[in-house]
């Protein structure tokens, strides 16, 4: 009955972008752990590698959170990228673009990323941690 229900809800809630969006999101987090960039908070023991970053999960939605955010704030050796991750079928909002326009346009950097963009993902966080020390 909960597998039906679960079924259900992700289905109101566009279910397959949903779904797909999250195992997106870990993948991206299982990389990022692979380079030594934890989650904010992550205790020393926890860390196979020596850490040069962090990661956050904003969540959104909730109350005190600001609206059009991206997904993850990620710093590596002192450098700041936000990420807004989305699903092969996913659309960002005008928010959501007008954020990441205006953390480039200060400086900072921010991207949309879809699956089909993880292996050049996976190529600028390398670059940033060798550049970056």
């Amino acid at each position: 009955m909960v597998g039906v229900l679960n079924k259900l809800l992700l289905n109101q809630l566009g279910g397959v972008a949903l779904g797909n969006e999250k195992n997106f999101e870990n993948r991206v987090k299982r990389c990022l752990e692979l380079h030594g960039i934890y989650a904010l908070g992550t205790p020393r023991n926890k860390m196979i590698i020596t850490p040069v970053g962090y990661y956050e999960k904003r969540w959104g939605g909730g109350c005190f959170t600001k609206s059009g955010l991206p997904d993850m704030h990620i710093v590596i050796n002192g450098k700041s990228l936000d990420v807004e991750l989305k699903a092969p079928n996913g659309k960002p909002s005008e928010l959501q673009l007008f954020t990441i326009d205006q953390i480039n346009n200060c400086g900072g950097h921010a991207m949309l990323l879809y699956p089909d963009g993880f292996k050049d993902f996976q190529i600028l966080i390398e670059r940033m941690i060798k550049y970056s020390v």
